[in-house]
């Protein structure tokens, strides 16, 4: 089975970029729509590892974060180039 992604651009809190959740049909990302189309791309990309490593499914946010971080979201067209 395939997720869906559903993407919505919303006023979202300063500093705040981005938010996902899950959803029946797979998930919703909302991005904040304040941010630059750079700035747009890169929360996109952050909102996406998150999905596709699984993120949702495990309980340490600290960790998971800390390794979301450790990537550069959208930069040369992907979410997989490790950041400096």
């Amino acid at each position: 089975m395939t997720d869906d992604i559903f993407i919505y651009m919303v006023d979202l809190p300063d500093g705040v970029n981005e938010m996902v959740t899950p959803c029946l049909a797979g998930y919703t990302v909302y991005i904040s729509d304040k941010l630059s189309p750079e700035g747009r791309r890169d929360a996109y990309c952050h909102a996406l590892y998150h999905i596709v490593n699984h993120d949702f499914e495990k309980s340490d946010v600290n960790e998971i974060e800390v390794n979301a971080h450790k990537y550069k979201g959208g930069r040369n067209g992907t979410v997989w180039e490790q950041g400096d």
